[in-house]
Parts: structure tokens; sequence; C-alpha cells
């Protein structure tokens, strides 16, 4: 390449659902990775994950070639292989014996050819998402209250509005691009307020003006109250409420049946009654609010009610679609929107049609020309995998997703898996944990490689644009769905040439949709595909450049208010299973950490799994902070390091969901989690599982840094973290090796004469070892045990392995486990986008008297960026001025 070669592309962010711009440099040296300052979703500004998108695009764990039962074959033969088995399928078992299981992580192009294929030519609706596991439950609220799934507000929404209220959502860490905006509208103008109602204190709620930390799944109690007292108080638009909608009534008298009065309220969410009043003074006082929800909302097997419940206050006030006031659903996922809009979930149809109506069926399979329409929803993603269990579906296609570890009962699913008949995988990763059931495996394009568009949670469609060539032999998902299609039989409705090609073709049943009154419609859209710049849907005659904000009036129907009771979760806690564990995500990682557990940026600030339990549950369970500890459900165990926090509830512990098999033994969160789901919406229940939790006492703990992964199959417990030259692992077990020098020379293959430079401590009698390995002054080994938990800093010791000749100051102090002088210590890492650790802060913080975030963002540029570290910067100076 030319050395003088810089080539910029504007992208999208491939994480979460804020749908960020991106701008991609490709150098000679590398991708380097900006905010996009046009972009209306981010203006620039990008988190840690999205900072760090240059540092995942390695190719050492990508499936680069097709492979049929592990060995490399052709694109023809896969292709023919898969077509074959889907085509025999079909002919012996009927259309409901195939099933696809796709993912918010494709491209809007990618999931409209899935669903095509499947519900228009194998004539199943079999075809569920793993948007099903975050977001159907808003979904299924959209669609009673609106008639169809929409978003009726924007992001300018929320620096408009003078009081936000965030529910069920650790925005601050899980979209902390918008929380930074909210931040910022709150400096610019200090009356505006922010409530934060979720059962753990976290960054979110560290920032917020008042914390709710509401009972578990008692959502909808404190909103029907909130209804209740809104009407009581005389504060409803009673003008909005005649003209646009209906079911007013019902929905009133449950909130004043379920909810009477404010201490009634108060004592069922678990909340002070002076909380509890002046949220709701605050919500009935401000004109300009807007709720914001996620996971904590939708993963609920009340979830499609608490969705209803919080619209029902919305209506009711006629606070929706109005400049700074309105309901907003923050998406988990990039295209999570995207999939909706072409029927990506089993109970759809494409362009926001109705499944269940004949009239649309035949619409979408008059103008896809299909030999057949599914006539009725498909299997929803739990009950599709326990379908697959029961023999009753007997092909299945995965793309883009792993359910071996993202849903729930994983253990089930993985018998489910193992026992089908026919498993396809098409995925960007070759070694993750459903690739060992994949009966043939398709390399796809990754980000940086595809080209398409998503939708983001303010319907923002944006293009995402390669910039890099795809590696080996890998190709598009639409590419590689529409050539299965063809060997099917079904080759001229699946003859496109691009990604631009079926993007006119879903405009173009749009406006199907949109001649029927529905308000998803891309008729409009008059620029090139390849120029398209960001916009928001509906894009019609009426509204050539998009729309922000969508209107109401009663010629579309009348909106509706649902009558929702408070329900009591589907598994209560018990005598065996005394704690409620609730599981999600953390903030520098995202989904199972294909991509973000590549970049020790990433990696460095929460490295391993842990159980966050309150101090007390900990002194009661004799738990140590720091230490091992086993949960246990119905459904399965797993190990975590313990994290005491007296943010978390008594009664409750909280894990994240990320960690695989692939990277770390016996932590999968979701081995633990009950298969209970929304009788609506098929969402599971991810927030409230009873589990029992308890000390977890190896033989030994340990931890080894080298400069290759190593996999130690006598670890019961063990955590492979990349560090930058070198991998970490953390490491427990529970047979005590007779020689720990013969035991580590077998993990590292080595013969007697290989050994170069050797340094070894060993104290069998107190259970302690420590050895180091150094081949030509650079260090490639080292490995410490202990009896106890309590071990070295482990980040000074990943350090000596950027140096290429160890320093004798190091050498002396290597096996000691700590240098000679502070500073070359940075510790935990704190802020992702600088690598800044908590010691280092500790020093500067120290050394220069700083006071305040922004003193500390001048010296050290951390908090500058994506801001999710400042709750832990603003505690360090707390610590400071004690």
């Amino acid at each position: 390449m030319n050395p003088q070669f810089r080539r910029t592309v504007q992208t999208t962010c491939p994480y979460c659902g804020v749908g960020c711009g991106v701008l991609a440099t490709v150098t000679a040296a590398g991708v380097e990775i900006q905010g996009d300052p046009d972009h209306p979703a981010n203006f620039g500004r990008l988190c840690s994950k999205g900072s760090a998108l240059g540092e995942t695009l390695s190719l050492d764990t990508r499936l680069l070639h097709p492979e049929i039962g592990g060995i490399r074959t052709g694109w023809d033969q896969a292709l023919d292989t898969v077509a074959d088995r889907f085509r025999e399928t079909l002919d012996r078992h009927g259309p409901d014996s195939i099933a696809f299981y796709v993912s918010g992580q494709l491209l809007t192009e990618d999931y409209y050819v899935a669903n095509k294929l499947m519900k228009g030519f194998i004539g199943s609706a079999n075809i569920d998402t793993n948007s099903r596991l975050c977001m159907s439950s808003t979904v299924a609220g959209h669609k009673r209250a609106f008639g169809e799934d929409l978003v009726p507000g924007c992001y300018e929404d929320l620096e408009l509005a003078d009081l936000v209220v965030l529910v069920g959502s650790n925005t601050a860490w899980c979209h902390p691009v918008l929380f930074q905006r909210i931040l910022a509208a709150r400096r610019a103008e200090p009356k505006r307020r922010i409530v934060c109602i979720d059962p753990r204190r976290t960054a979110t709620a560290e920032a917020a003006d008042l914390h709710l930390p509401i009972r578990p799944g008692s959502d909808v109690l404190l909103f029907n109250g909130l209804l209740h007292h809104l009407r009581h108080n005389d504060c409803l638009d009673f003008e909005f409420i005649e003209r646009h909608t209906e079911g007013y009534a019902a929905a009133l008298g449950t909130a004043k049946e379920t909810a009477p009065t404010l201490p009634a309220v108060a004592a069922g969410c678990g909340l002070a009654e002076s909380d509890v009043a002046r949220f709701f003074r605050m919500f009935a006082a401000t004109e300009r609010t807007v709720t914001l929800w996620s996971q904590g909302v939708n993963q609920s097997t009340q979830g499609t009610d608490k969705v209803n419940a919080i619209l029902n206050v919305h209506l009711a006030t006629g606070r929706i679609a109005k400049p700074g006031a309105g309901p907003l659903s923050l998406t988990g996922q990039p295209n999570a929107m995207g999939g909706r809009e072409v029927g990506g979930l089993a109970n759809q149809l494409a362009a926001h049609l109705d499944l269940d109506d004949p009239r649309h069926r035949r619409q979408v399979q008059e103008f896809w020309r299909s030999p057949r329409i599914a006539d009725r929803p498909g299997y929803l993603a739990v009950d599709l995998f326990r379908a697959i269990g029961e023999g009753k579906i007997r092909a299945v296609w995965i793309m883009a997703t792993n359910p071996a570890v993202s849903l729930p009962d994983a253990h089930a699913v993985r018998r489910a898996l193992s026992a089908c008949p026919f498993v396809v995988v098409s995925d960007c990763e070759r070694d993750t944990d459903l690739a060992r059931f994949a009966h043939v495996q398709l390399p796809a394009l990754a980000w940086g490689e595809k080209d398409g568009t998503v939708t983001n949670s303010e319907r923002r469609i944006s293009r995402q644009r390669a910039f890099l060539d795809g590696p080996g032999e890998a190709r598009p998902d639409w590419w590689i769905i529409a050539e299965v299609a063809k060997r099917m039989g079904f080759g001229a409705a699946f003859d496109y040439r691009s990604a631009a090609d079926i993007f006119a073709e879903h405009a173009r049943l749009s406006a199907i949709a949109g001649a029927g009154q529905r308000r998803f419609d891309l008729s409009g859209l008059q620029t090139a595909y390849d120029d398209l710049a960001p916009t928001q849907w509906p894009v019609d005659a009426g509204h050539p450049q998009g729309t922000p904000r969508l209107t109401f009036d009663s010629r579309r129907g009348r909106l509706k208010f649902v009558a929702v009771r408070p329900q009591p979760p589907a598994h209560a806690p018990d005598a065996d299973y005394p704690l409620v564990l609730n599981t999600g995500r953390i903030r520098d990682q995202w989904h199972t950490m294909t991509r973000t557990g590549k970049t020790p940026r990433l990696t460095g600030h929460m490295p391993e799994p842990f159980a966050e339990c309150h101090p007390a549950d900990g002194e009661r369970l004799e738990l140590t902070d720091g230490a091992l500890a086993r949960l246990e459900s119905r459904y399965g165990s797993a190990l975590a390091r313990v994290r005491f926090s007296a943010g978390q509830q008594p009664g409750t512990v909280f894990i994240p969901m990320h960690w695989s098999e692939s990277n770390s033994r016996h932590s999968l969160a979701n081995a633990l989690v009950n298969p209970a789901v929304d009788p609506i919406s098929g969402e599971p229940e991810f927030k409230h599982t009873p589990v029992q939790l308890m000390p977890y006492r190896p033989r030994w703990y340990g931890f080894a840094i080298a400069r290759r992964r190593i996999e130690f199959p006598e670890a019961a417990y063990r955590v492979v973290i990349p560090a930058r030259n070198c991998w970490r692992h953390e490491l427990a077990g529970e047979a005590l090796p007779e020689d720990w020098r013969r035991w580590t020379r077998e993990r590292l293959g080595l013969e007697s004469d290989d050994w170069d430079d050797w340094l070894e401590f060993a104290d069998p009698r107190a259970g302690r070892y420590r050895c180091a390995w150094i081949v030509q002054g650079r260090i490639e080994f080292a490995l410490f045990v202990s009896p106890s938990h309590e071990l070295p800093p482990r980040d000074w010791l990943a350090g000596l392995f950027d140096q290429e000749a160890l320093a004798e100051t190091a050498r002396a102090s290597l096996l000691a486990g700590r240098p000679l002088s502070a500073e070359d210590d940075r510790g935990r890492i704190v802020c992702a986008c600088f690598g800044v650790g908590d010691k280092t802060l500790c020093r500067v913080i120290a050394s220069e008297g700083l006071r305040t975030p922004e003193q500390v963002g001048a010296a050290l540029k951390a908090g500058t960026q994506c801001g999710s570290c400042l709750p832990e910067i603003r505690s360090l100076l707390a610590e400071a001025q004690r």
C-alpha cells in the first residue's frame, strides 16, 4: 500500500441501537476510527466500544472459508449441501420443519432476504431473531397502543425535555452517547431533572437527581400509581384523550383499583413514600417529559404490560410526539429496528404488515410473486429451540448470533442443537460456543466489510459502508441466503446484484404499506443508495426529507390505552433458591465478546465475570469480596468473582451476560436463567431468576500471563483475557498438582532443554508457587499460585510483556509481583477510551490536588470522550477528599 494512502469512509457503529456515525480512515498503518461530527445521532462522540473499533479488525479468529463437518470446502459444495438438505427437509416434513434464527447484527438487506425466503418461498414463519430477547415486549406494547410498531419521538427530545425518566436502563453504560447528550442538556439548563428507576444503583443512578430503587418486577404498579395520581390531581390532557384515544376509562379504573394510594404504591414497590411522591409531583408538573426504557422493562414475563403502563401516562397527558415530550424505547442492537421493519420476527410480515391479516398476506405474496406465504406465526425464540429439541424442527440456519450463549436455559439449547439433524451457522468467527454444533459453517463478512443499512432507536436509517475488502472467501449474508434460495429453485426472486437492489425492493414494498395507512413508508426516498444520508422514516411524498416526530390523528385509528395489572414474577424465590438473579451488560463489552473481547482496551475495566451482591448478603452467606462464588438455579450453575456493592439490593445478585465457554470455563450466565417468557411478546425473563449463592472453595487460586493462549484443562475456573502483548489467564482448581514445576512445564509443552532462564519461588507448606520463564532476556510466561484469592496485581506484570528486554529492576521484583516504583503500575483500567488506570488516577489526583472531573480530564484526558467512566472518577475524587 502506498504510505501516503488515506481513505475515509462514512459508516455506522455496529454496537447498540444509538446508531452512531463513524469515520473510518484506512491508512498504511491500519484503520483510524473517529466519530462522525455530521451524524445527527452522535455529532462526533463515540463510546469506549466505538472508539476501539479499529482494534477489533484482526483476522486471527475469523471464519474465512466454508466448512462442512469442520473440514474446509468450496462455496459451491457448501451451498449445494445447505440447499439440498433444506429442500429434502421441506419435501419430507413440510415447511414448519425448517427454521431460521437471525440477528439484530444483520443489515436490513440481509434481514429482508432471509425473511422473504422463509415466509414467502419455504412458506413458514419459523424465522425469529435475537431481538426477541431484547425488544419484542416494546414491539408488542407499541402495536397494542399505536396499532403499529412506532417510536413517536427522536433524540432531540432528550435535549429539549425538562424531565428525563430512565426506566430499567443503565443508560450511562449501555447507551453512553445518548446519556452524555442528556447530561450536557442538564448542564446547559440546571433546572432540568433526571429520574432513574432501577433496582440497582448504577452509574446512571449516580448521575440522576432522583433514584427509585424499585423492587424487581414492580414497574406496572408504579406507573399505574402515577396514572391514578395524574387523574386525581387533574393533570390530564382531556382534549387529547377525547380526540385521539380510546380505552382510557378501563385503564384508569384498573390503575385506581391496583394502585389506590401513594402508600400502597410505595410499599408494593419497596420505595420510600417521599421518593414516590416526589417523582409523581415532578412528572405531573413537567410538560416536557421524556420517558426512556430498555431491557429492565422488556426482559420480563410482564414486559409488554410494563411498556403499556409507561405509554398510558404519556397518552393521558398528551405528552407524545411533541418537542421534548414522549416515550422513547432504547433498542439494544444496531439493527433491531431494521429487522422489525422487514418482518424479522416470527409474528410479523414485512413492512409492518400483519401476518394475521389475509389482505396483508395477499399483498406481500403478490409483491414477491411467491408460491406460498406463511399464514400463521412461527415459533418464537425460546419455543423455537424447544421445538428443535423435540424434533419438530429438523433443519435450522443460525445467522450472526450465538444462541448457545445468549438464550435462557443455555444447556437445554445446547442439548437441542446437538440433537438437530442439520445445523447451518453463518458467522464471522470460527470457534464459538455455537460452532461446535454446526454441520455447515458459512463465512460472512464482518463490520468494515459489509454494505447496507441499519435503523436506530429514533427510526433513523443510516448507511453502513465497507472500507475493507472481504477476507478469505467471506461473503455478504444476503448473497449467501440468495445463493441458497437459487439452488432451492427460487432463483428469479433472488437475483440480486447488490445490497442496493434489495433496499430498493424493500422501499417499494413499504409503499404498499404506506398506501394502507401504515406509518412505515420509504416511498419518498429520492437519494441514490450510495449517497443516502441518515434519514428518519416515514419518507413519503409529504415528508421527502424524513420525519423527526410522528403526528397522530383519528383518520389513522385511535391510540389505545391498555388496562394492565401488576403480576408477580413467574418464579419467586424460595428456601432453596432465595435470591433474585438479574443479568445485564457492562460498560465496555458487547454480547458474547467476539468483537470487544479482542482488544485489551475493553477487557481491562472488568476482566472477569462477577457476581455482585449487597455486603449484608455477602456476610450472611460467608462470601469474601474478590473470592469466587458458585451460583445455582434450577437450570444450571456458574462460577464468578464476588463483588460487594451497596448499590445492589439485599436479596438480589447481578451477573453480566457476556462471557461464554470459549473464554470462561463454568461462567455461562444464561445457564442459570429460567426460560419463562412474556405471554404476549415471547420475550424471556432475564431479570428475575431465583438462585442460591455460596462460596466456592477451590484448592488453589492462580493466574498465568503468557505470550500465547493456554487452555489449562484441569482448571475448574479459567478466564482468558487478552492484554497488549500477552494473554492473562485467571485460574482456580479443585485438584492440587503434586509438582507445580512439572505441571507448569506440561502446560507449556517444554522439554528439559527448552528452559532458557527460569525464575522460581516455591513454598509447598504454604501452598504457594511462583515462576517466570525468560527467553533471550524477554519474559515469555509467569505463573502465580496461592491457596487464597489474594494474589499480586496483574496489570503491572502484564505490562512487562511490552518490554523486548526485561529491565534489571523489573527482573528483581518480578516474583514479588510488584514494581520497585509505584509509577510503573497504572492499575485497573478506569477510562477505556484513553487507557487510564485507577492507580494513575489516584497518584495524579493526590499530587496535583485535583478536585473535579474536569480537572482530571485536563490532566489525563480521562472522562473526556464517552464519559462512562465519570462515576468512578468522581468516586476516586471523593475518596481523596475524605
